[in-house]
């Protein structure tokens, strides 16, 4: 029998439990409803952690909703506490301590898992992975300990170029080392990369590329430096993980859920599992460009995830219609956004366009006559309004001479498309 019951758990504290949680107080004010997580913190927001470790913004500023959120609600927390078992067939969950929380509905948020790679000394003094606010936490503590003129960041992805920047921020000669030819490889073409290359060097990082750590070389103090295949040693006394995260199906793989990369869901977030749900990073999404269902760990595609997961667990019938990859980050003051497919397939038409300094860049990706990727660097006034294009499926064949220019506007639309986006009294489009 279970030490308390509830008619809905949200497992996971992050951006889909809060969607969910509002999503589903919209349809059932009076259900008892419990929040658990591992992590002791009220929601945050994750991506700011980097600014609160450079002195950019307040910790304060991290809250993702305000301290009265739980209580208006009528959310009861368990914060700091770890499920460590699920019981589909019982309708349970298990705690750390043994507690065991029964649900009638159940959300899986539980997020993304840092990739550490089994690489010699990565559990030496010094080196840590940078994802959540105990990350930060720590590295913070671990600076105010000990001397660290060097520091590397292992990965040159968003994680690894943002911890890269604000451990510069603190006067502390970083390298990021990144196993691919290019950094933001995900979500950068080789010239938005060079771009984004050119700020991390003017900002104060080096980076090094098409070269693996092999290894971490320490002392009885903790890390002193890590070792590349190219031969070359850096020294480093604080070492940062960030090649990226994987789902966290730990859960629910155990408990019999179906699960591929991430766990499987259908439209409506529903589990393989009676009465289990899944969103966010976690859960394999609908990917509209690419027709298929993948983890795509952002921010956007999380809430919209939660907040049909909620629905749906208060006893509506929405549907989860997609969602297009974005990723939108800033280098050392540069500005970048990709949106959808931004590597061209045989057969696809690319517009691109270079600023005569080369810091502006823009490529458009182009097929069957319709926008499936974009990216844009510096110069990023135009970007929504090709990222509706492609969220919308808009066919751009007449005009789409229009689309790399930097005068583009709603009115290089054509009318009817225009109607759809802006209406109202007083507007003439």
């Amino acid at each position: 029998m279970s030490d308390k019951r509830y008619d809905y758990v949200i497992v996971g504290n992050s951006t889909a439990a809060v969607a969910a949680v509002e999503s589903l107080r919209t349809q059932d004010m009076e259900g008892t409803l419990a929040v658990i997580s591992r992590e002791p913190q009220a929601a945050y927001c994750a991506p700011l952690i980097t600014y609160v470790l450079a002195g950019k913004i307040p910790e304060e500023q991290l809250a993702y909703r305000p301290a009265d959120f739980y209580e208006r609600m009528k959310v009861e927390t368990l914060l700091g506490a770890e499920v460590t078992e699920l019981r589909p067939e019982a309708h349970e969950v298990v705690l750390a301590d043994g507690t065991t929380i029964g649900y009638g509905k159940l959300l899986l948020a539980t997020g993304g898992t840092p990739i550490v790679p089994p690489l010699p000394g990565v559990d030496l003094a010094g080196v840590y992975t940078f994802t959540r606010y105990e990350d930060m936490c720590r590295v913070r503590e671990y600076l105010e300990h000990r001397q660290v003129n060097e520091a590397v960041v292992v990965g040159g992805g968003m994680i690894g170029v943002k911890t890269a920047e604000a451990l510069v921020k603190l006067g502390i000669k970083t390298t990021i080392v990144e196993l691919l030819d290019r950094v933001l490889a995900q979500a950068l073409d080789e010239k938005g990369s060079v771009a984004a290359r050119r700020a991390l060097a003017d900002g104060g990082v080096r980076v090094v590329t098409s070269t693996g750590a092999t290894g971490l070389g320490g002392s009885e103090v903790g890390v002193v430096g890590v070792q590349l295949d190219s031969g070359e040693t850096l020294p480093a006394q604080l070492v940062i993980m960030a090649i990226g995260v994987r789902p966290n199906t730990t859960l629910a793989q155990a408990a019999g859920c179906a699960v591929k990369r991430g766990v499987i869901v259908n439209d409506h977030m529903q589990t393989s599992l009676p009465d289990v749900y899944a969103a966010g990073d976690v859960a394999e999404g609908y990917d509209v460009l690419l027709g298929e269902s993948r983890p795509v760990a952002i921010w956007p595609s999380a809430y919209l995830q939660g907040q049909v997961a909620g629905a749906n667990m208060a006893g509506s019938d929405t549907a989860y219609e997609g969602s297009v990859a974005m990723n939108s980050i800033q280098i050392c003051g540069l500005p970048t956004i990709s949106v959808g497919l931004t590597n061209a397939a045989p057969g696809d038409e690319v517009l691109e366009s270079t600023s005569a300094n080369g810091r502006d860049y823009r490529r458009i990706v182009i097929r069957d006559g319709k926008i499936v990727g974009a990216i844009f660097v510096g110069d990023i006034d135009r970007a929504g309004i090709i990222t509706g294009l492609i969220r919308d499926a808009i066919d751009v064949s007449d005009f789409k001479h229009k689309l790399i220019g930097r005068d583009l506007g709603m009115l290089s639309l054509p009318k009817d498309y225009r109607l759809h986006q802006v209406m109202g009294p007083g507007i003439e489009v």
